[in-house]
Protein backbone atom coordinates (compact mmCIF):
# COMPACT_ATOMS: atom_id res chain seq x y z
CA UNK A 1 0.00 0.00 0.00
CA UNK A 2 1.25 3.66 -0.31
CA UNK A 3 0.27 7.29 0.80
CA UNK A 4 -2.58 7.90 -2.13
CA UNK A 5 -4.54 4.49 -1.40
CA UNK A 6 -4.86 5.63 1.85
CA UNK A 7 -5.64 9.33 0.81
CA UNK A 8 -7.96 8.43 -1.76
CA UNK A 9 -9.93 6.46 0.72
CA UNK A 10 -10.24 9.62 2.57
CA UNK A 11 -11.65 11.75 -0.47
CA UNK A 12 -14.65 9.50 -0.71
CA UNK A 13 -15.69 9.66 3.13
CA UNK A 14 -18.84 11.92 3.80
CA UNK A 15 -17.02 13.62 6.80
CA UNK A 16 -13.80 14.45 4.93
CA UNK A 17 -15.95 15.87 1.87
CA UNK A 18 -17.76 17.65 4.39
CA UNK A 19 -14.44 19.27 5.97
CA UNK A 20 -13.04 20.45 3.13
CA UNK A 21 -16.30 21.89 1.53
CA UNK A 22 -16.59 23.69 5.33
CA UNK A 23 -12.58 24.79 4.99
CA UNK A 24 -11.35 25.09 1.22
CA UNK A 25 -8.37 26.77 2.67
CA UNK A 26 -7.62 23.23 4.64
CA UNK A 27 -4.26 21.72 3.70
CA UNK A 28 -2.22 18.50 4.20
CA UNK A 29 0.41 19.14 7.02
CA UNK A 30 1.41 16.03 7.91
CA UNK A 31 0.18 12.35 8.81
CA UNK A 32 0.93 9.08 10.93
CA UNK A 33 1.29 5.73 10.02
CA UNK A 34 1.73 2.76 11.84
CA UNK A 35 2.68 -1.07 10.57
CA UNK A 36 2.74 -3.84 12.69
CA UNK A 37 4.51 -6.65 11.67
CA UNK A 38 3.70 -8.97 14.37
CA UNK A 39 -0.13 -8.01 15.43
CA UNK A 40 -3.07 -6.26 13.59
CA UNK A 41 -2.68 -2.25 15.14
CA UNK A 42 -1.99 -0.76 11.63
CA UNK A 43 -3.33 2.84 11.20
CA UNK A 44 -3.29 5.92 8.96
CA UNK A 45 -3.97 9.28 10.08
CA UNK A 46 -3.49 12.20 7.79
CA UNK A 47 -3.55 15.74 9.41
CA UNK A 48 -5.12 19.01 7.72
CA UNK A 49 -3.97 22.81 8.75
CA UNK A 50 -7.27 24.94 8.50
CA UNK A 51 -5.60 28.43 8.32
CA UNK A 52 -8.96 30.79 9.07
CA UNK A 53 -9.21 28.97 12.16
CA UNK A 54 -5.42 28.02 13.44
CA UNK A 55 -6.59 24.65 13.85
CA UNK A 56 -5.69 21.37 12.69
CA UNK A 57 -8.05 17.59 12.47
CA UNK A 58 -6.61 14.39 12.17
CA UNK A 59 -8.89 11.75 10.22
CA UNK A 60 -8.30 8.51 10.29
CA UNK A 61 -7.44 6.78 7.64
CA UNK A 62 -10.44 3.58 8.56
CA UNK A 63 -13.35 4.14 9.97
CA UNK A 64 -14.70 6.34 7.22
CA UNK A 65 -12.41 8.80 7.84
CA UNK A 66 -13.86 9.97 11.30
CA UNK A 67 -12.39 13.38 11.99
CA UNK A 68 -10.64 14.13 15.67
CA UNK A 69 -9.56 18.01 16.67
CA UNK A 70 -6.13 17.57 17.70
CA UNK A 71 -4.14 19.90 19.97
CA UNK A 72 -1.62 22.62 18.89
CA UNK A 73 1.48 22.28 21.31
CA UNK A 74 3.12 24.93 19.17
CA UNK A 75 2.46 28.42 17.48
CA UNK A 76 4.21 27.75 14.69
CA UNK A 77 2.23 27.76 11.22
CA UNK A 78 2.40 24.10 9.85
CA UNK A 79 3.81 23.65 6.01
CA UNK A 80 1.77 21.85 3.51
CA UNK A 81 3.24 18.33 2.82
CA UNK A 82 2.67 15.95 -0.62
CA UNK A 83 1.73 12.55 -0.91
CA UNK A 84 2.77 12.64 -4.25
CA UNK A 85 5.45 10.01 -3.90
CA UNK A 86 6.21 6.62 -5.74
CA UNK A 87 6.82 4.96 -2.42
CA UNK A 88 5.08 2.31 -0.58
CA UNK A 89 5.04 1.21 2.83
CA UNK A 90 6.59 -2.19 1.50
CA UNK A 91 9.70 -0.21 0.10
CA UNK A 92 9.94 1.54 3.12
CA UNK A 93 10.10 -1.40 5.26
CA UNK A 94 12.83 -2.45 2.67
CA UNK A 95 15.03 0.61 2.37
CA UNK A 96 14.79 0.28 6.73
CA UNK A 97 15.59 -3.86 6.56
CA UNK A 98 18.74 -2.96 3.70
CA UNK A 99 20.07 -0.26 6.56
CA UNK A 100 19.85 -2.47 9.33
CA UNK A 101 21.83 -5.14 7.43
CA UNK A 102 24.05 -2.80 6.73
CA UNK A 103 24.70 -1.37 9.99
CA UNK A 104 24.63 -5.28 11.42
CA UNK A 105 21.30 -5.47 13.24
CA UNK A 106 20.04 -8.62 12.90
CA UNK A 107 16.74 -8.07 14.88
CA UNK A 108 13.02 -8.61 13.42
CA UNK A 109 11.09 -5.45 12.61
CA UNK A 110 7.83 -5.61 14.89
CA UNK A 111 6.46 -1.94 14.39
CA UNK A 112 7.21 0.90 12.31
CA UNK A 113 5.92 4.42 13.29
CA UNK A 114 6.23 6.81 10.48
CA UNK A 115 5.38 10.74 10.47
CA UNK A 116 5.18 12.56 7.04
CA UNK A 117 6.64 15.47 8.04
CA UNK A 118 8.79 18.50 6.43
CA UNK A 119 12.39 19.30 7.41
CA UNK A 120 14.12 22.03 5.94
CA UNK A 121 11.89 22.33 2.97
CA UNK A 122 11.71 18.93 2.20
CA UNK A 123 9.40 15.88 3.11
CA UNK A 124 10.77 13.17 5.10
CA UNK A 125 8.95 10.28 7.03
CA UNK A 126 10.46 10.76 10.20
CA UNK A 127 10.14 7.22 11.93
CA UNK A 128 11.10 4.80 14.87
CA UNK A 129 11.40 1.37 14.05
CA UNK A 130 10.72 -1.36 16.87
CA UNK A 131 13.10 -3.85 16.40
CA UNK A 132 13.37 -7.51 18.61
CA UNK A 133 15.17 -7.83 21.54
CA UNK A 134 14.19 -4.02 23.02
CA UNK A 135 15.86 -2.08 19.93
CA UNK A 136 14.82 0.78 18.10
CA UNK A 137 15.86 2.20 15.29
CA UNK A 138 15.14 6.06 14.72
CA UNK A 139 15.31 7.48 10.61
CA UNK A 140 14.78 10.04 8.84
CA UNK A 141 13.26 8.88 5.04
CA UNK A 142 14.05 11.44 2.52
CA UNK A 143 11.13 10.61 -0.03
CA UNK A 144 12.29 11.99 -3.08
CA UNK A 145 15.52 10.41 -2.82
CA UNK A 146 14.03 6.91 -1.16
CA UNK A 147 17.54 6.97 0.90
CA UNK A 148 17.70 7.24 4.79
CA UNK A 149 19.75 10.40 5.85
CA UNK A 150 19.29 10.05 9.65
CA UNK A 151 19.99 6.08 11.27
CA UNK A 152 20.19 5.93 15.39
CA UNK A 153 20.48 2.57 17.06
CA UNK A 154 19.02 2.93 20.42
CA UNK A 155 18.01 0.24 23.23
CA UNK A 156 15.35 0.23 25.55
CA UNK A 157 17.80 0.41 28.45
CA UNK A 158 19.49 3.30 26.44
CA UNK A 159 16.03 5.23 27.02
CA UNK A 160 15.82 4.02 30.24
CA UNK A 161 18.95 5.70 31.92
CA UNK A 162 18.11 9.12 30.14
CA UNK A 163 15.07 8.80 31.66
CA UNK A 164 16.73 7.77 35.19
CA UNK A 165 18.94 11.10 35.18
Amino acid sequence: MNLQFYFEKLNVSEDFKKFKKENPDAFLCSGFFVIDKVGTDNQQHFDFYVPSSNEIYSFKGENNGEKIPSERTEQKIPEKVSINYLITFEEVEKIIQDRMLKEKINSKIQKILLSLQKLNGKDFFVGTVFVSMLGMVKIHLDLVKKEIVLFEKKSFFDIVNVLKK
